[in-house]
Parts: C-alpha cells; sequence; structure tokens
C-alpha cells in the first residue's frame, strides 16, 4: 500500500484535447477552481493528422501557463501529458524548456506487457536529461483484458514490471470507456459500469493484483449535464470506493466537484482512523470512538492508513456515517 499523500492527490483528472488554445487562460483563471489536476491528450482525443500540431500547441500552453505563474498566483493543477506513443516523449520534454518544472508526469495509454517496457525506457532516458522530479500513469484499458483467458498473465505481468519502477508510478489508471467499447457497450447516466458484468470482473481483478503495491484510479465518466448525470455520478463514484479505486477520469469541470465530495471521509471514519494509527490500549480489540462499532488494530490498520491520507486530500465530512 502507498502511504504518501501524493498518490491519494491527483483527485478529479480533468482531460482536454492538447491542442485545446483555451486551456492556459482557463487555468490561470482558476475556470476549473481549486482542487483538480489536468491531463493534456494527444491520444484518442485528436486524429492522428493533428498530433504534430497538437504537439506545438502543447508546448506553447505549458510555456504560457508557467509564466504566466512567475507573474501571478493562481492555482496551479498536477498537469500530465498523455502521448500515443513512447518517441513523444523525450520530444515533447525537449521542446518545454524550463517549463518542464511544472510537468508532474507523463501518462501511458493502453499500456500492455509488451509496451510498457518501452514506455519506461523512453520516460526515464528523457527524465534523467529534463527532469528527475516526474512520474509515470499507466493506463490499463487494452482489448486484450476481455480474454479471461489471458488476462491473469497479462495484469500480473504488468504487475511486475511496474514493481521494479515503483517510485516512478504515482497511479495505475484504468480506461472505461475503452474496455466498454470493445464489448460494444455504453452505460446510460442511470448506470454504473458496475452493473455490465463483463466489465466490472476486469476492474475487480485490477484492483485485486495491483492494490498492495499501487494506487488505482476509477474509470471516467461521460455525462456531465443531462438529466440525472450527477445522480448517476454520485453511485459510481460511491461504487469506485467500495471496489478500492482512489479519484476518478473526469471530461468536464461540472464533474469535478462531486469527485471532490465524493472522496471525503466521514467524521466517524476518521476518528477512528486516527484512533487506530494512534493506538494506546493493551488489548487490540476495542470500541469505535462512538461505542457503535469495533475497532481492530491489526485488522484495520491499512484501511486507518488509507483513511487518513484521503481525510488529508479530500476532507472530513461533519455528517456521521450510519
Amino acid at each position: 500500500m502507498k502511504d504518501e499523500i501524493k498518490h491519494y492527490s491527483i483527485g478529479a483528472l480533468l482531460y482536454t484535447p492538447a491542442n485545446n488554445t483555451g486551456i492556459v487562460k482557463s487555468v490561470s483563471d482558476e475556470k476549473f477552481g481549486s482542487k483538480y489536476s489536468l491531463a493534456l491528450c494527444l491520444e484518442d482525443t485528436l486524429r492522428t493528422r493533428d498530433v504534430a500540431k497538437a504537439e506545438v500547441i502543447l508546448s506553447e500552453s505549458v510555456k504560457a501557463i508557467y509564466e504566466k505563474r512567475q507573474k501571478k498566483e493562481f492555482y496551479l493543477p498536477k498537469l500530465f501529458i498523455r502521448v500515443r506513443k513512447p518517441e513523444q516523449i523525450d520530444r515533447i520534454l525537449c521542446s518545454l524548456g524550463q517549463s518542464v518544472d511544472i510537468v508532474n508526469g507523463i501518462i501511458f495509454p493502453k499500456s500492455t506487457p509488451d509496451n510498457l517496457g518501452k514506455y519506461v525506457s523512453a520516460f526515464e532516458s528523457a527524465r534523467a536529461r529534463y527532469n528527475s522530479k516526474i512520474s509515470f500513469m499507466p493506463i490499463l484499458e487494452s482489448p486484450e483484458l476481455i480474454d479471461i483467458r489471458r488476462r491473469t498473465d497479462f495484469l500480473y505481468n504488468i504487475n511486475e514490471l511496474l514493481k521494479k519502477v515503483e517510485g516512478d508510478v504515482l497511479n495505475v489508471r484504468v480506461g472505461g470507456n475503452d474496455l466498454c467499447g470493445t464489448m460494444g457497450y455504453r452505460r446510460h447516466c442511470d448506470e454504473t459500469i458496475y452493473e455490465y458484468g463483463v466489465i466490472e470482473n476486469i476492474l475487480i481483478d485490477i484492483i485485486s493484483v495491483f492494490s498492495g503495491s499501487f494506487v488505482i484510479s476509477g474509470p471516467v465518466w461521460e455525462y456531465y449535464n443531462s438529466d440525472g448525470w450527477l445522480k448517476g455520478l454520485k453511485r459510481e463514484i460511491a461504487k469506485d470506493r467500495q471496489c478500492g479505486f482512489v479519484g476518478k477520469t473526469v471530461i468536464h469541470p461540472n464533474q469535478i466537484n462531486a469527485v471532490n465530495e465524493g472522496y471525503m471521509v466521514s467524521r466517524q471514519d476518521y476518528e477512528d482512523a486516527f484512533s487506530i494509527i494512534n493506538w494506546d490500549s493493551e488489548n487490540l480489540v476495542s470500541g469505535s470512538v462512538d461505542g457503535g462499532r469495533m475497532n481492530e488494530y491489526k485488522t484495520h490498520l491499512r484501511w486507518a492508513k488509507k483513511t487518513l491520507l484521503l481525510a488529508e486530500y479530500y476532507g472530513i465530512k461533519n455528517d456521521k456515517a450510519k
């Protein structure tokens, strides 16, 4: 289990195409608030013919954000670049100059046991030249995950590769829409992704394999302004949390607050987690702070650590958990 706040503080990761020329003003004017992360995407959001121009726009945007930040204070989100090929990593980081300092990481799309080594090698080489602070986040969204005969080896092979460079992995992410697309699914706003059994099984397998070493972020929700969209998003976030995901990919600023609120910690959970971390009883079993449930030090210690990290970033609800 990761025990550093940086792994839990990606939160709502807002995706935008890398050729979005309005992103500089949106960030510097704090249009999206002050608790989100940002991904500039060079992959599925763009046609192949537009990628080269988008790389130029991305570089100009990052430089402009960096320069504006030198002149005035505004919330600077954690900034990530989603590439589509390993060779883009060096080229893009080189183009950023000093502004590379505000880039937090690179996102590897459609990660597989076959391509992950190439991405990691390109990442390590570029980081050594331009910025020793950046991390990376692989996305598990490949069609190969559908094949249950291969899925176990697929996931464990990626896990073993990532564990060799564990310190560089900020999050493991999942591509829910890509997986749904492979099966011809598209959930409606009154359905969660967990109601599609094939996809739910994949998500559970991902949590089972990776959660021992990594923080895994929840799949994207594509509704943001239709009837019932917010209720549906909240339902899915609750399911994400139950499954073990932390944070969520979002595609519209309307979704950011729902993610932040959905991962807040109840007062009861916070108080019990704090008590467990600071255990001072001779016995390793005790009543909870409010006298309503049992706390067991050995059983609940990992939960307590995670709960306090979530509380540190997302905050604490005032209401008592039921």
